[in-house]
């Protein structure tokens, strides 16, 4: 085979490593390599060549030209004919180049000689190795928040309560021991839809210096028959080899929904493993803090709501002045701005949700973007975009406090919505 320029050769394994899978390439590059005199790559290729397909006959051929190359040995050559008959009637026909006798090739020479380039193709391990179906890797997504309850603007009486009921228990278990409050139990935080929930409970997991796992009820919710029971379960032994966590249930109301209503026997399977995990019967539940978090807390299955389970409640309302003023600041501050006035559009957008106010953040970006595009002038979000954008969008909560206020007229006789009846009769009269 005629040498082929060191150049050409490099453009040929550039070619393999960009289609990897091409054995006829590969091939040729393991031809080119054994010419060259690149016997242990070229052996290196030939094992991932029959890694793909054991029973390659080329890339056999060509490793074991390219082993006899590197120890010396030589296959045996044809000798001359002499009227079709063999030279020497007592020597063994040849062999092929391929296949050197065994006392003429160094076996012993040859794997010293490649050490590890040439993997094995079959390897005995004494580890077991898990099927998938255990808890030895993270299913779900945890977090360390470096988030605190001070990094949450605004929502004093929230960040109060919370402190009150959750917090203060926990991080004195002795005060709290001595006082007869139980340890046991978890927080359920609800309020209308983009108003800080989440953001809440990565705050809490920061407070406590606590692992934050948070789940949606597409981690846990499957169409087969007894999978979603078994997908809590996992999310709870991982918690509890988690620990100290904050186990965070995201719509809580549709994992946990009242069984009453339900006319799924499997919806309400899911709900009483989730009281089953909650209480820890046959696991430790110390050291995980569960928060669930709803916009509907009505839908939520009173058992979840008794002693030891989600027992403690907190309102989450649309953000105060404070809080919604942090909010502008952090919605504009990658943006390109221009003397915008964030006091001032906070005291405008009273009721609206922090969603809400980030709608209005990208209204404003797009209305400065389209009027760059139309001008071809460049040119920065001004206070004008955003008051226009004021105009356009609306807050998102109303519908929510419509069916707030009925929960708290016709079905409140419990007393578990007084706090929510109270916040609706003082943003009445401030309207």
């Amino acid at each position: 085979m005629s040498s082929m320029p060191p150049a050409s050769l490099e453009s040929l394994r550039r070619a393999v490593d960009a289609l990897p899978n091409d054995v006829p390439l590969r091939l040729l590059l393991m031809r080119e390599l054994v010419a060259e005199g690149h016997y242990a790559e070229a052996v290196q290729q030939g094992s991932q060549v029959l890694a793909e397909d054991a029973d390659n006959s080329q890339a056999m051929t060509l490793m074991q030209s390219a082993l006899n190359r590197m120890t010396g040995a030589t296959a045996p050559t044809d000798a001359p004919a002499d009227s079709g008959q063999p030279a020497n009637a007592e020597q063994p026909a040849p062999s092929s180049e391929t296949q050197p006798s065994e006392s003429n090739f160094d076996w012993d020479a040859a794997a010293n000689d490649l050490g590890e380039i040439a993997q094995p193709r079959f390897a005995t391990t004494v580890e077991p190795i898990d099927p998938g179906h255990g808890t030895t890797s993270a299913r779900f997504d945890q977090q360390q928040s470096a988030l605190r309850l001070s990094d949450v603007a605004g929502m004093d009486d929230v960040k109060a309560r919370i402190e009150a009921s959750f917090l203060a228990p926990i991080r004195n278990p002795e005060i709290a021991k001595m006082y007869g409050m139980s340890m046991r139990g978890g927080l359920l935080i609800y309020g209308p839809p983009g108003c800080g929930k989440t953001y809440l409970g990565k705050a809490l997991a920061g407070e406590l210096d606590a692992t934050f796992i948070s789940i949606a009820i597409s981690d846990i919710l499957d169409m087969y028959m007894g999978v979603s029971e078994r997908n809590l379960h996992d999310l709870f032994e991982e918690a509890r080899a988690s620990t100290p966590c904050v186990l965070f249930i995201d719509e809580v109301d549709a994992l946990g929904g009242k069984r009453a209503g339900s006319a799924s026997s499997s919806m309400r399977s899911t709900v009483n493993q989730l009281l089953a995990e909650l209480d820890g019967v046959q696991s430790n539940n110390d050291g995980i803090f569960v928060v669930g978090a709803t916009n509907a807390p009505w839908d939520v299955d009173p058992a979840l709501r008794r002693p030891g389970r989600l027992d403690r409640t907190v309102l989450v309302t649309p953000p105060d002045v404070a809080a919604r003023e942090a909010m502008f600041r952090s919605a504009l501050a990658a943006k390109p701005i221009a003397n915008i006035d964030v006091a001032a559009l906070a005291q405008a957008t009273e009721g609206f949700s922090g969603a809400d106010i980030v709608h209005i953040c990208n209204t404003a970006t797009e209305r400065a973007l389209m009027d760059s595009v139309r001008t071809a002038t460049v040119r920065l979000i001004s206070m004008k975009d955003l008051k226009v954008a004021l105009k356009e969008v609306k807050p998102s909560v109303g519908p929510w406090f419509e069916t707030a206020r009925n929960v708290v007229e016709f079905a409140n006789k419990s007393g578990d919505y007084d706090e929510l009846a109270e916040y609706l009769a003082q943003r009445k009269r401030h309207r």
